[in-house]
C-alpha cells in the first residue's frame, strides 16, 4: 500500500486524469443541432421525442450552430444545399462532430442515380464521424449512433502530442 491509500481512506475523492474527466462531461452532454431535410427528419424528431427521450443521454437539439458539437445530417443532401451545411459546419466550435442519418445523406439514396442535383454523400463537404444506416432509421438506429459516438470522444484525447 502507498502513502496515498493510507491518508484517503475514508474520503470521497476520486483520482483520474484530466483528459478522463474533460471525455466524460463532453460525451455527457451533447448539443446536436438539427438539420433534417427529408423524411430522416421525422424519425430523428421522433429520437428527441418522450418515447425514446434523447435527454437521458445527454443530447439536447439546439437550433443555432453555435450552440451545438453534433450535427445531425437527415435526408437528402443536395448540391443547393450542400454549401449551406458547410457553412452552419464552419460556424460549430471545436470540437465538433457529424453523424449522417439515413441512405440519402450517407450516399445519395435512390435518388443520385437518376438526378443530377443530389450530392452523393455528405462526407464529400464535410468530415462525418458517424453513419446511420437505413431509409429511414429507426430512432433506435439514430440512439445507437450516438451511442457509438459517445464512445468515439471517451477515447479521444485532449492533449496533442509532438511528434518527434
Amino acid at each position: 500500500m502507498g502513502l496515498l491509500d493510507q491518508k484517503f481512506e475514508n474520503s470521497n475523492i476520486v483520482i483520474t486524469s484530466m483528459d478522463n474527466l474533460l471525455n466524460w462531461a463532453r460525451l455527457s452532454s451533447l448539443w446536436g443541432m438539427q438539420f433534417g431535410l427529408a423524411c430522416c427528419a421525422i424519425e430523428m424528431m421522433a429520437t428527441g421525442a418522450s418515447h425514446y427521450d434523447l435527454d437521458r443521454f445527454g443530447t439536447f437539439f439546439r437550433g443555432t450552430p453555435r450552440q451545438s458539437d453534433v450535427m445531425i445530417v437527415a435526408g437528402t443532401v443536395t448540391l443547393k444545399m450542400a454549401s449551406r451545411i458547410r457553412v452552419l459546419y464552419d460556424q460549430m466550435s471545436e470540437p465538433r462532430y457529424v453523424i449522417s442519418m439515413g441512405s440519402c445523406s450517407n450516399c445519395g439514396g435512390p435518388y443520385w442515380e437518376h438526378g443530377y442535383h443530389v450530392l452523393k454523400g455528405v462526407d464529400r463537404i464535410i468530415p462525418v464521424d458517424v453513419y446511420v444506416p437505413g431509409c429511414p432509421p429507426r430512432p433506435e438506429a439514430l440512439m445507437e449512433g450516438l451511442l457509438k459516438l459517445q464512445e468515439k470522444i471517451r477515447t479521444e484525447s485532449l492533449v496533442r502530442k509532438k511528434s518527434a
